[in-house]
């Protein structure tokens, strides 16, 4: 019995490192995906000389980055300084965690919820960086990316609340068996698209990349960071991009299951985000907040008392 509890264990261990790395290798080419399309979008080829046409480029990057020197700032608050990007990664891979994979895996049944308090942690990680700089540009910047982050929460909350109200349960696999004869995305297309927008704010992407804004910030909260805890902190960035699109595509296109048209909504939902990067501007930060709290938390308010009365009557 003891034996068979700790083979579980461990086979449950391997597929948590599995699913870690994959998820690693895959942000290592969205990194290069993103390189090549805005390459292609400004008429030139991105990284293409090392490896076959650039697809070793990644692991340089990989390579320089942690080889680097490990520098901070003499007035920073060491132990937040340091940590801050560390458990940043960490939570952007611990919600990964939520989707079962169907072997070895944890299954949520509250897997709404959990994605909910992992996201709202990612915060704290900003701020925290952010101030333990002790650099007015960092703490500028994470105080923008802190406002921005907190505006959009609450209408990801709200629309995600309405695809709730629709399948009536936490558990993320739940969406697949509503989806069967029509997507979400159909009848729930005005919000599929200020999820997606709503999206892009979470994970501070153009056009809503205040928290980085080179132009007025000289790079935001992630000024001081060099070497490892920069590459940390854009490994978040990007683990939490491919999470959204997979958010994506579950919510609105089809639910979760393990075929290659799923996997090509994922990769489509990925290659939007970098495509919006290369084609639209950065938008006005107050603009950005009227933007939140005047237009998609009446829609979403609205859509939510509507599907509810939807459920109520049907």
């Amino acid at each position: 019995m003891i034996f068979k509890m700790s083979m579980d264990l461990l086979m449950i261990l391997i597929g948590v490192l599995i699913l870690i790395l994959g998820v690693l290798i895959g942000v290592a080419y969205l990194t290069l995906l993103e390189r090549k399309v805005l390459g292609y979008i400004q008429i030139r080829k991105g990284p293409n000389k090392l490896g076959l046409v650039g697809i070793l480029q990644p692991f340089s990057d990989a390579i320089k980055l942690f080889t680097k020197e490990q520098t901070y700032p003499s007035f920073s608050n060491y132990f937040s300084y340091y940590f801050s990007p560390v458990i940043s990664f960490f939570l952007s891979l611990i919600i990964w965690m939520l989707i079962p994979y169907y072997f070895n895996m944890i299954s949520f049944s509250l897997g709404v919820l959990f994605f909910l308090s992992c996201t709202s942690m990612g915060v704290y990680m900003v701020m925290i960086a952010g101030w333990s700089s002790n650099s007015n540009y960092a703490l500028l910047g994470g105080l923008r990316a802190v406002a921005q982050t907190i505006s959009y929460e609450v209408s990801l909350a709200l629309i995600m609340m309405s695809s709730i109200v629709m399948i009536m349960d936490f558990n993320m696999m739940k969406f697949y068996d509503y989806q069967i004869i029509v997507w979400f995305l159909v009848i729930m297309f005005p919000l599929s698209l200020c999820w997606f927008s709503s999206s892009l704010a979470e994970t501070n992407r153009t056009p809503f990349d205040f928290a980085e804004g080179e132009s007025e910030l000289v790079s935001g909260f992630n000024i001081e960071y060099s070497s490892g805890g920069f590459a940390l902190i854009f490994l978040a960035e990007y683990s939490s991009i491919l999470f959204m699109s997979l958010l994506f595509t579950l919510i609105f296109l089809g639910g979760y299951n393990m075929t290659l048209f799923f996997y090509l909504k994922l990769s489509l939902i990925s290659f939007l985000f970098l495509w919006v990067r290369g084609t639209l501007p950065r938008y006005r930060y107050d603009k950005l907040m009227y933007l939140a709290w005047k237009s998609y938390l009446p829609v979403s308010l609205n859509f939510l008392l509507f599907y509810m009365s939807y459920k109520i009557f049907l």
